[in-house]
């Protein structure tokens, strides 16, 4: 017999809140099945459920991830699917790689700015009921 989840169920399985499986299943990434008035959901949508979440994760777009899903439902020989994880992972790099160098380039402008404030602080000595020094201004 297949194994066969509520939202509820599967929700709790993956750690995510039933919004998230009907935000999901909204923008057509997953198609719950209905057992009277309760959506039920399949082994095959926790598996597109696991992939919606990676992706999200990566930081992938959910029409990116559509694509994925929806070359994945009609390329059983998975060829064209693999490259376009491929293509897409390649680009995400990029992307993470490149927002990586901007980070390292903003915290050093940062940690220079830090050091030349507390130099001048202390040029200047102890200043009573002045800011304090050694954390962020609240």
């Amino acid at each position: 017999m297949r194994q066969l989840y509520s939202v509820n169920q599967l929700a709790e399985d993956l750690g995510i809140t039933p919004r998230t499986i009907r935000f999901y299943e909204a923008k057509g990434l997953i198609a719950p099945q209905r057992a009277g008035n309760a959506r039920v959901l399949t082994h095959r949508d926790r598996a597109r459920l696991l992939l919606v979440l990676r992706g999200k994760r990566l930081g992938f777009s959910l029409d990116e991830i559509r694509e994925y899903l929806d070359l994945y439902d009609g390329d059983h020989g998975q060829t064209g699917q693999l490259q376009l994880l491929l293509e897409h992972t390649q680009r995400r790099i990029r992307e993470l790689e490149s927002q990586q160098n901007d980070l390292e380039l903003t915290l050093g402008e940062l940690r220079d700015i830090e050091a030349e404030a507390r130099a001048a602080l202390a040029a200047r000595g102890p200043v009573a009921n002045g800011p304090a020094t050694n954390g962020p201004a609240t």
